[in-house]
């Protein structure tokens, strides 16, 4: 009875004008995108291209060939992976701090991005097709949590200090390895492309990206949401959560595979881009509380719409297109330390 209460103690009702904000926003936001830039497209017109891709809709063309171009093939993929990026890397990080039970953890805790970074890299190196790059930093990001995982795994169970320990030391490795492929890079070529891959953008995803990253990205999200409720058992100790019938070592995989796939998708398409797991999480908390039940919908949400807004930041404040990651720290960082003097470090 005593972990029913503790599990209703977390409860928090938030009001429905906050929930309505929340799922408007990046529907709205990613509206904006497809015709804000420096080549302005009206937006009547946006919404009448947007609707002559379905059969049986057939507007009179009123509008350049090429504002049809920028809308469907570069803004569209653009603010689609925006969106997935956001939302993805968000409920990443509020699943894995009720795993860990930590509000400070990220999605790249268990070497994810230091994996991905590595494979990437190495692509670069070796002069590889782009393809070929994204393949073999999916591929070295999904190893390096693998390795993480069977370094924690003794047993049969899967400590959760083991795993933050075998994440860092995995994280360490791949990370020297990242600096000798950079050491060992072309200074007038190579090293540039690994330089500026590593600080993350969306701008050169395209259709056939996001056509073959949407589908697993969309399906470990609904993996998340699905088992969000087993996440606020899991964040009370794996003893409690035991006592109330949740396998935890089953749970726990299917939360690393999730936000593994998610993650390495994402470092794969993107590079990397830090601290919206961290900072995302951690302000819907102050919304709508620890509950999982709320808070995996709620950051999905404010994720879409916080990727959305920083990537139009990053191709309109300057002339020249600024990495997503540095804008992402130079937000994220400052906003993080607020919210932690806030909330004192711990949950919302």
């Amino acid at each position: 009875m005593e972990n029913i209460k503790d599990l209703k103690s977390i409860e928090k009702k938030t009001s429905p004008v906050i929930w309505t904000l929340m799922i408007i926003s990046p529907f709205l936001l990613f509206f904006i995108s497809l015709f804000l830039g420096r080549y302005i497209v009206n937006p009547l017109d946006v919404l009448k291209i947007l609707l002559n891709q379905f059969p049986g809709i057939n507007f009179p063309q009123t509008w350049d060939i090429s504002a049809e171009t920028v809308v469907i093939r570069v803004r569209l993929p653009r603010a689609v992976m925006a969106a997935l990026v956001g939302a993805g890397l968000s409920m990443s990080g509020a699943s894995f701090q009720g795993m860990f039970q930590n509000p400070l953890v990220s999605p790249y805790v268990l070497g994810v991005s230091a994996g991905a970074s590595f494979g990437a890299a190495l692509g670069l190196l070796m002069s590889w097709p782009t393809w070929v790059v994204q393949i073999c930093a999916f591929i070295f990001g999904i190893l390096a949590v693998a390795i993480t995982y069977a370094m924690a795994h003794l047993y049969k169970t899967t400590p959760i200090l083991m795993l933050v320990l075998s994440g860092m030391v995995v994280s360490a490795f791949f990370q020297a390895m990242v600096s000798l492929v950079k050491f060992a890079a072309d200074d007038e070529d190579k090293l540039p492309a690994i330089t500026f891959w590593l600080m993350g953008s969306i701008g050169k995803v395209g259709l056939s990206d996001l056509a073959s990253s949407a589908i697993p990205m969309i399906l470990a999200m609904a993996v998340l949401y699905a088992i969000r409720w087993r996440m606020n058992v899991l964040s009370m100790g794996e003893r409690e959560a035991e006592s109330l019938g949740v396998n935890t070592e089953r749970t726990k995989l299917i939360i690393i595979i999730a936000t593994t796939l998610i993650s390495s998708l994402t470092v794969s398409l993107c590079g990397i881009i830090g601290w919206v797991g961290q900072v995302i999480p951690h302000f819907c908390r102050m919304l709508v509380g620890p509950n999982h039940k709320a808070l995996i919908p709620a950051t999905l949400f404010v994720g879409a719409s916080y990727i959305i807004v920083i990537d139009n930041l990053c191709r309109l404040i300057s002339i020249t297109e600024i990495p997503i990651g540095i804008l992402t720290a130079v937000v994220g960082a400052p906003v993080f330390a607020y919210l932690l003097r806030k909330t004192k470090g711990g949950w919302a």
